[in-house]
């Protein structure tokens, strides 16, 4: 089996969570780049990497390098990602895989020119039971599917003095709750259900029009530590949080709301799907456990157990049953689904993992959410000019 060599650009939260990933999934990670060569030489030296690698532009250049993880600010995405195809590479990006529909689009046409992999980061559909909701949605034993609802919450931006380059237009998109949190849900749902979101209708929110920036910036999820000193307001025209009504193209409805300052809530992911059978619900502050609904019997707690899910679920639960798994886990998992296609050279239309194809259909969706905001109307993306 071929030893497969990555390069991780991008030193802030998730960079780190990529190398330990792809680490444990048995590919040679090389280098890691961030914006200076002296925070490329500390994270090489924090993981153990060998590699001379200290620019992007190094990366670009090494042709022994197979696959290029993204994992920088969006505003970088279109053109990284772009230059790392065109050099011969693979791509694993972050979402969002670019800032607007026109951007992606082009990626997903490179990518196809090229013949190189392009996969897009939306790690939580690895979670084993969302595989199993998948199966079970597919199968048939939930009946027809009628209505979803769900939410994906935080609390780490819910006091004015929060502040990350994720609030700022510039560097990470006219949408920032539902394109850096909302997408994720938005891309799980339509993986379980198998179907595409056809139209939407949103109303977003901006809690604090005012943040307070600290002069010395401040690093993802950096939690009650902020930056002591000098600091300076900055007029927030991206959302805090919303609600989005939509429908499936097979008819059915639902609602998600996002929301990043809702306090006491870390991480919460929540979807519950509903049948005419039964119903399905998960959130991913207990990713072990999945709800199964019923009306003529008892409800059920499936609890994750490889000897109790699905055949597409039970490959990713790496443990038994009452030995937990979790976030890292689904980081592993997605890697292994991309690495695995390139060691099978599996056709394009058969890949498991989320593709550039998918990351358009995301931007796609949130440029149709942020026309519905502005213009207070229901959207279908086929007639919505993007």
């Amino acid at each position: 089996m071929k030893r497969w060599r990555a390069v991780v650009v991008g030193t802030g939260f998730i960079g780190p969570v990529h190398i330990e990933g792809l680490q444990r999934a048995g590919v040679e990670v090389v280098a890691a780049i961030g914006s200076t060569a002296e925070k490329s030489a500390r994270l090489c030296e924090q993981f153990h990497l060998s590699g001379r690698h200290r620019t992007y532009e190094d990366v670009l250049q090494d042709a022994s390098i197979d696959v290029i993880h993204l994992a920088t600010p969006n505003r970088l995405h279109f053109e990284q990602a772009q230059a790392a195809l065109r050099s011969g590479h693979h791509v694993l990006c972050e979402k969002p895989l670019a800032m607007t529909s026109h951007e992606s689009e082009q990626l997903v046409q490179l990518a196809a020119e090229t013949g190189k992999q392009a996969g897009v980061a939306y790690n939580v559909r690895f979670y084993p039971l969302c595989h199993e909701a998948a199966a079970r949605v597919q199968s048939g034993s939930i009946g027809d599917l009628l209505h979803v609802r769900g939410s994906y919450v935080q609390d780490w931006l819910l006091l004015p003095t929060d502040f990350n380059w994720r609030v700022l237009a510039e560097d990470g998109g006219e949408l920032r709750a539902v394109a850096d949190i909302g997408t994720h849900w938005l891309d799980l749902v339509q993986f379980i259900t198998g179907q595409r979101i056809v139209s939407v209708c949103a109303d977003l929110q901006t809690v604090h029009p005012l943040r307070q920036q600290p002069v010395g910036g401040v690093e993802t999820f950096s939690g009650m530590r902020r930056a002591a000193g000098e600091t300076r307001a900055v007029e927030i025209t991206t959302e805090d949080g919303g609600s989005v009504m939509f429908r499936f193209a097979g008819g059915a409805q639902g609602v998600l709301w996002v929301s990043q300052t809702t306090a006491g809530r870390r991480n919460s992911l929540q979807f519950e799907i509903g049948g005419s059978r039964s119903a399905l619900a998960w959130d991913s502050e207990q990713p072990n456990s999945l709800w199964i609904g019923h009306r003529d019997r008892a409800n059920e707690q499936l609890l994750r157990d490889p000897s109790l899910l699905s055949e597409s679920a039970a490959p990713l639960a790496r443990y038994p049953g009452g030995h937990n798994e979790g976030f890292p886990d689904t980081f592993r998992q997605l890697f292994e689904s991309f690495y695995g296609c390139l060691e099978n050279d599996t056709p394009g239309d058969r890949l498991p993992f989320p593709t550039f194809a998918d990351g358009h259909q995301e931007i796609l969706l949130c440029e149709a959410i942020l026309r519905s905001h502005r213009e207070r109307c229901w959207v279908d993306l086929q007639e919505s000019g993007l």
